[in-house]
């Protein structure tokens, strides 16, 4: 057997850079890097020797460069991937939140922090966390509950293994997610005499899950004796590179189609089929076909919170839930009957099982009056001296946007008037991270989706307040030369929740900034912050102005920011439905008490 010694940390990144896809692409794209103590010397040094192969890019903060990696990976639908290092300690922890983003939305990432000594001679290290009780706990074991795979690499030779199980593991359809590999740092640089045919490059094929026959049969019978059927579009769908076989599915059975945060693009917003978003969030053409769904299809969904209305939304008496899931554990929920596959062939299956039945279509009024109403609150505003809305805001960017744009948000006010009011055409125009609706992803993740797509135009969406939380990657954006647009919605606060505060008969308290406890009143320049981290922006003063702005950042360079202050208060009164948000069940103000009654009522619709 021919050997070859290198570094511990130099034969992960040859192993890294000889991984492929199907398509013959390296697997992993590239590194994301923070170095420090933890990760400089030895890593450092093997990433640069390979950097022709495995480019590293530098971010400004180990969560935000995570997002990035992970929008890159979710706006190719899970075929490629990044990988991302940082130091021991804060660094470390740093990626926790996005190592949870990927975990909640099934996507790949590769987390390699430094971490403390194997040989424990100069312990307690810096930035070393001591348990008490345990010595071979550190930070980086906060990564366990939201890795899919773990492991601590405290000898050279456990990579033979740790590697290969994380590759199958970011490759694996129904077991896909972050991949957490927390490297000693004595250990990175430790050398072996590792074998040649490790290095041999590798396809990792993403296998499709082969249905279940007596699934196929179970739940073709369930369908065949509906009368009305409707199915939930969740992220599967783009995941599984289904579009065309369910589109067929779809088209062949006449079975309407309502969509998920995930699933959102599935269809193109103007099919017949297609009623729109569904929940709390959603349309009331699509949320009227569920209240009266007798079998509800499920087809890569995870059937959360915000889909279901707590579960109040599926509320016909006796109605029966399928759901096709490539993951056991999301099959089954809820007491559905399951089809374990993948979303293609699980629908090839039903479509042969199910043969020439066909289904009444919904009657077009239905999805007709949900777009004049969608419409409606996205045209421009007659009057001009008010602030303008969310929802004007997004029939802006909409009248703007070409065949080829991505809009893209994460969490605040956007999500939900996104959801419900832009009309995705083609796959993949339209990209939410609403599974962890993380605050902070927004202008990281734009930058990630430009990387995975440089033909596409993408704009992110963000309110100030994530923009406040995160926005350092702007600066990274503007030194690569990355362009993408980004428009900052000014409420003065955190919006969303101030309503859902107030919805719940809670007074405004701590969300707008002029709400909460401060001295001065908020002077933040959100155009001379952008503009100093090396982006092109400027404020519009109206949706007018911003529909210039929109046409002058075709033609820029790099990241083009456009900040436009909007009114806190106004959401699309059309569609929507109830969420299960715990109100008090005692408090001295009426509002409460009133917002209780409500909420009791509606656990009562709960199925």
């Amino acid at each position: 057997m021919k050997t070859i010694r290198l570094t511990a940390a130099q034969a992960a990144t040859r192993y890294l850079a000889a991984q492929m896809n199907e398509d013959g692409e390296p697997f992993i794209a590239g590194v994301w890097a923070i170095f420090g103590h933890g990760n400089v010397a030895a890593l450092g040094e093997a990433l640069y020797a390979v950097r022709d192969k495995l480019p590293t890019y530098r971010g400004h903060n180990e969560q935000s460069m995570a997002h990035a990696a992970i929008a890159y990976a979710k706006q190719l639908h899970r075929k490629r991937a990044m990988a991302v290092t940082s130091s021991i300690g804060p660094g470390a922890t740093n990626m926790v939140t996005a190592a949870a983003l990927a975990h909640v939305n099934r996507l790949p990432v590769l987390f390699m922090p430094g971490d403390v000594f194997a040989n424990r001679g100069p312990d307690p290290v810096l930035q070393q966390v001591e348990n008490f009780s345990d010595g071979t706990v550190s930070v980086n074991d906060c990564f366990r509950p939201v890795s899919r795979y773990f492991d601590r690499i405290t000898r050279p030779e456990q990579l033979l293994t740790a590697l290969p199980r994380a590759f199958r593991t970011m490759t694996d359809p129904a077991d896909c997610g972050p991949v957490t590999l927390a490297f000693c740092q004595d250990v990175q640089a430790e050398a072996y005499d590792w074998p040649e045919r490790f290095f041999e490059p590798k396809v990792w094929r993403m296998r499709r899950v082969q249905p279940d026959p007596v699934e196929v049969e179970e739940a073709a019978k369930i369908i065949a004796a509906a009368k009305a059927p409707v199915i939930v579009a969740g992220g599967g769908v783009h995941y599984s590179h289904a579009h065309e076989a369910f589109k067929f599915f779809v088209e062949a059975h006449q079975i309407p189609v309502v969509e998920t945060q995930a699933g959102k693009s599935a269809l193109p917003w103007d099919h017949p089929l297609n009623l729109g978003p569904v929940g709390v969030t959603g349309s009331s053409s699509a949320n009227a076909r569920c209240a009266e769904a007798d079998v509800v299809i499920g087809v890569g969904t995870r059937f959360q919170d915000f889909t279901t209305g707590s579960w109040s939304l599926f509320s016909q008496p006796g109605r029966k839930l399928i759901s096709l899931n490539v993951n056991a554990y999301d099959a089954v929920k809820h007491g559905a009957t399951p089809l374990c596959a993948d979303a293609c062939v699980g629908l090839e299956a039903l479509w042969r099982a199910l043969g020439e039945k066909r289904f009444d279509p919904p009657a077009p009024k239905l999805k007709a009056d949900w777009f004049a109403a969608a419409d409606a609150v996205t045209a421009a505003p007659e009057v001009t001296n008010a602030l303008p809305t969310d929802m004007q805001v997004i029939g802006a960017v909409q009248r703007a946007a070409r065949e080829n744009t991505v809009v893209m948000c994460a969490a605040g006010t956007m999500p939900g008037e996104l959801h419900k009011l832009w009309k995705a055409g083609r796959p993949g125009s339209y990209h939410m991270e609403y599974g962890y609706s993380c605050m902070g992803y927004e202008i990281a993740g734009g930058m990630g989706i430009k990387m995975a797509e440089p033909d596409r135009d993408v704009v992110v969406m963000v309110g100030d307040g994530s923009y406040m939380m995160m926005n350092s990657e702007l600066a990274t954006a503007a030194m690569m030369g990355v362009k993408i647009t980004v428009v900052i919605t000014d409420n003065r606060g955190y919006g969303c929740i101030n309503r859902l505060q107030m919805a719940t008969g809670g007074a405004e308290f701590n969300n707008l900034l002029d709400h909460a406890q401060h001295v001065n009143p908020s002077q933040i320049d959100f155009v001379a912050h952008a503009a100093s981290m090396g982006a092109h922006a400027e404020k519009a003063g109206s949706i007018g102005e911003l529909e210039e702005a929109l046409a002058r950042a075709r033609q820029a360079e790099g990241p083009f920011v456009v900040v436009i202050d909007t009114d806190p208060y106004p959401s699309t009164e059309a569609g929507g439905h109830w969420w299960d948000v715990a109100v008090p069940e005692v408090s001295e103000r009426d509002q409460v008490k009133k917002a209780r009654a409500g909420y009791e009522a509606a656990l009562k619709e709960r199925r």
